[in-house]
């Protein structure tokens, strides 16, 4: 008779998180509002750490841990995306406006509008602050989680 073994990995014997690796991953950013991102109910997110795709805060989170991990950080206020930047709110006329969308477009506080980066191969998010009677726009081009504290969950998948 013969029995086969099934053989287990030691926690040692995984992989670990190191600057550069790649890595699949499910993660949540939260903030005192809620989600703002989560991919638990989506397909895994795919990144490399070292390539600006996460805070460098997020990142020295996951240095160290090994992969299968599934954890939560708490990061105070501001450390996750810095603090909320004056100069990134922006007043933008209705004229740009009309030219870069629909010239029918109504806007309001809370809205998400994506611009082209000036290069055209990429694009940025702005959040609607104010409308003045003009049509001009207010727009908070900060990230929505700067200044905030933020919970992130990760559950490391697999790290290459």
């Amino acid at each position: 008779m013969t029995t086969s073994a099934t053989p287990t990995v030691a926690a040692s014997d995984l992989p670990v998180v190191q600057a550069g690796s790649f890595l699949t991953l499910h993660y949540r950013l939260a903030g005192p509002a809620g989600d703002v991102i989560n991919t638990f109910n989506e397909k895994p997110a795919t990144l490399s750490l070292g390539a600006g795709e996460l805070s460098p805060a997020m990142e020295d989170k996951l240095i160290g841990l090994t992969e299968g991990t599934h954890t939560t950080f708490e990061l105070a206020a501001g450390e996750a995306f810095g603090e909320g930047n004056p100069d990134m709110m922006q007043w933008v006329a209705r004229k740009l406006m009309n030219e870069l969308g629909d010239p029918y477009e109504k806007y309001s506080a809370g809205d998400v509008v994506q611009f082209p980066t000036p290069d055209g191969l990429g694009s940025y998010a702005g959040a609607v602050v104010q409308v003045r009677e003009d049509g001009a726009v207010l727009f908070d081009f900060n990230h929505p989680l700067a200044g905030q504290p933020v919970t992130f969950e990760v559950k490391l998948i697999g790290v290459l």
